[in-house]
């Protein structure tokens, strides 16, 4: 310390307040700065500390004792080396050295550190000290961290992006350009480098290029459809183009420029548009087109009186096993001369379009009447064989009717109704029509003759289980389903489950067809598990009555031991009404995942929802409701409410279910958003069993 004091005593031995200046300097190494400082004296090839501030001896864990001792006697000896290897060359240099260095604290944190080691020479020209001024430089680590990965985030966007980028001076000098405008002007980067964007313009166009960067220059993104640029083949190319200003500390600096070429999508237009709403194979209307008329028919009736119209859901009987014995391509040409057969006298009144598959759905503006007949007319239609390479074959079809307004005022429950009624065909026997059921909706008014029927219900095995299949966004695989219940009743036919599930709840009548549904879900799992050599989930509702009895746990517990299945593939559904209590809610949670059953939040955001709830349950996957997938793709607030959702689940570990797909575009949306699962019409009606097993399973059909 007194060399130290020497030396710097050298450096200002004329000034009056040499003392006093020293004692400042002192003061403000050992208590006022953060960097640290240690000095080391030199002791033939060892160090031995000296001096360190406050700063340095608590980093170091540097006591009074410590001071007069080695490196090897203070420091871990990998450490030791690292800084002796430093101090000897700083000793045989003479001139001072930067070490940068990290070390793991206590509490596991990395820490990123810059050493400036400074030689002390006496008169003789020898090192006998060296001062270690250490910089905590963690936080420009990361700093500088963050900008390289915002620097290849930049080059990684502008560089795979497919239209061609590029920045400019506000001059227009071109600065930097991506690999795509090398395609889109026949220049490479290098080239483009020593021109300007004015370069590129076709000359009608050169005044209005110009105003539209002024413009843009002032603060504005814009945006043109009905721009051209000349490439380096002199060939005018149509593009969209867009600005945006390149700014730099609130300043404007340039423009980026945005080019996409729209020559070839000009001239497809028209074949696009027709593609996006018509079946390839077919040509009929698809499912959008359907769509988009019930929505206008539907704003139609709603400005003028309800005008009737019908919907026939139309599936072909046994289409899969002629499918599968005559090859895909005969099936396809089958299709196609099933087409033609539901497109004759076709007219706007009367519309044919193709769900996918073997399903069919015909639009027909008119009565109840007019339904009638149009059903028979088809069902004659296809009592005439159809003929393929020489050989004969009689196809029928089963066909499920709704009326607007009496069974629907929405496109989605039309078509759920005219489907349900196609069901009840096809359980009874195929090959016939029949209206969905809303007359024996009314007569359910005598609600003790219905709950006289409810209560026989299991004892007739007149309940069945439906599944619709939950896709994984990403693979297009399909590992869960998600069972729903139906009554088939003997005296009713068809009864909708929101007219008996009520029922079952007032009545108490919910826990022995839950205990049901229970059973059945787990006997389905362990069926399919064995015959498809691979975990299959079926996700099931759990009413809150059922949720609230005591023997739920037990119940569950016995179904799993009896068919021997996974606990983790029976995925259990309640709603956030169910957990309101908190106190009564979380031991069943808890027991429900001590079995390694899955929970989820059934109709999530549409009921009391609370983040709390998230936080305090075992919650495994969370299901979006259906009014919000709805207008994901043309509703901004339908879409920020879905994305938050589903990015809370990402973060939380959990697994997002969307219900209600039913357009292309809604499923597009959800896979850009990290959703991991969707159901709904855009895939799949809820099937049958044996439906599931011969469609998406492929399973042969028993002889």
């Amino acid at each position: 310390m007194e060399q130290f004091k020497k030396v710097i005593s050298r450096e200002v031995i004329n000034d009056k307040n040499r003392r006093e200046i020293e004692g400042m300097i002192f003061d403000i190494i050992l208590n006022h700065i953060n960097d640290m400082v240690f000095i080391m004296k030199v002791d033939g090839d060892q160090f031995r500390y000296v001096f360190a501030n406050k700063s340095g001896a608590k980093h170091a864990r540097l006591t009074v004792e410590t001071m007069g001792k080695t490196l090897f006697e203070v420091m871990p000896v990998e450490t030791a080396k690292r800084l002796q290897a430093a101090y000897m060359e700083v000793v045989e240099s003479k001139e001072l050295q930067v070490l940068f260095d990290q070390s793991t604290l206590e509490d596991g944190k990395l820490v990123h550190g810059q050493s400036i080691l400074t030689p002390v020479l006496n008169e003789n020209k020898e090192v006998r000290f060296v001062v270690s001024v250490t910089r905590d430089i963690t936080e420009l680590e990361a700093e500088k961290s963050r900008l390289e990965v915002t620097e290849q985030r930049y080059r990684s966007i502008v560089d795979h992006n497919l239209d061609g980028v590029i920045l400019a001076t506000q001059a227009g000098d071109i600065i930097d350009a991506n690999p795509a405008s090398e395609i889109l002007s026949g220049y490479t980067v290098d080239e483009l480098k020593k021109k300007s964007i004015f370069d590129f313009v076709d000359e009608f166009d050169v005044d209005k290029f110009r105003e539209f960067i002024e413009h843009s220059l002032s603060g504005i993104s814009l945006e043109t459809l009905d721009f051209r640029i000349v490439n380096s083949s002199k060939r005018k190319i149509t593009v969209q183009l867009k600005t945006v200003p390149f700014t730099i500390h609130n300043k404007i600096t340039g423009i980026y420029l945005i080019f996409r070429d729209l020559t070839e999508q000009s001239q497809n237009a028209e074949t696009i548009k027709f593609m996006a709403f018509h079946d390839q194979l077919t040509g009929l209307y698809n499912r959008r087109a359907l769509l988009r008329d019930l929505d206008l028919l539907l704003n139609h009736s709603e400005s003028n009186k309800e005008e009737p119209f019908c919907l026939l859901s139309i599936d072909i009987d046994r289409f899969k096993q002629l499918n599968d014995s005559l090859g895909h391509f005969a099936g396809d040409q089958i299709l196609i001369k099933i087409a033609e057969r539901l497109s004759v006298d076709r007219t706007d009144e009367y519309k044919v379009y193709r769900q996918g598959g073997d399903e069919f759905i015909v639009l027909l503006k008119g009565n109840r009447q007019s339904a009638n007949q149009l059903a028979q007319q088809i069902l004659n239609r296809f009592a005439k064989s159809f003929y393929l390479d020489s050989h004969e074959y009689y196809i029928s079809p089963s066909i499920g009717l709704s009326m607007y307004p009496q069974d629907g005022k929405d496109a989605e429950t039309l078509i759920k109704n005219a489907d349900e009624a196609l069901f009840r065909v096809k359980e009874k026997g195929k090959a016939h029509y029949q209206f969905y059921r809303s007359d024996k909706t009314q007569s359910f008014a005598n609600i003790v003759s219905l709950e006289t029927q409810l209560r026989k219900a299991l004892e007739r095995d007149e309940f069945i289980l439906l599944y619709q299949p939950q896709v994984e966004l990403r693979s297009g695989k399909i590992k869960s389903f998600e069972a729903l219940i139906r009554w088939n009743s003997i005296e009713f036919g068809l009864v909708p489950p929101s007219e008996f599930i009520p029922l079952s709840e007032d009545t108490g009548l919910i826990i022995p067809i839950g205990n049901w549904v229970i059973e059945q879900a787990c006997m389905q799992i362990k069926e399919w598990n064995d015959l498809r050599g691979e975990e299959i989930t079926i996700a099931i509702n759990i009413s809150a009555k059922q949720f609230q009895q005591r023997t739920l746990v037990s119940t569950i517990k016995k179904a799993i031991q009896k068919f021997q299945i996974n606990p983790s593939l029976l995925e259990i559904e309640i709603t956030e009404g169910v957990m309101q209590d908190t106190a009564e809610t979380a031991p069943i949670l808890k027991s429900l995942k001590d079995l390694g059953i899955s929970i989820a939040i059934d109709d999530f955001g549409t009921g009391y929802s609370s983040l709390n709830y998230l936080k305090s349950f075992p919650i495994d996957v969370l299901k979006v409701d259906q009014s919000f997938i709805r207008g994901i793709h043309n509703n901004d607030k339908d879409a920020a409410i879905t994305t938050t959702i589903i990015h809370l689940a990402n973060s939380l570990g959990m697994t997002v279910v969307a219900e209600g797909i039913e357009e292309k575009a809604q499923a597009k949306f959800l896979l850009n958003t990290n959703c991991d699962k969707g159901q709904g019409y855009f895939y799949s009606k809820p099937l049958s069993k044996i439906d599931i097993e011969q469609t998406i399973f492929n399973r042969p059909t028993k002889s």
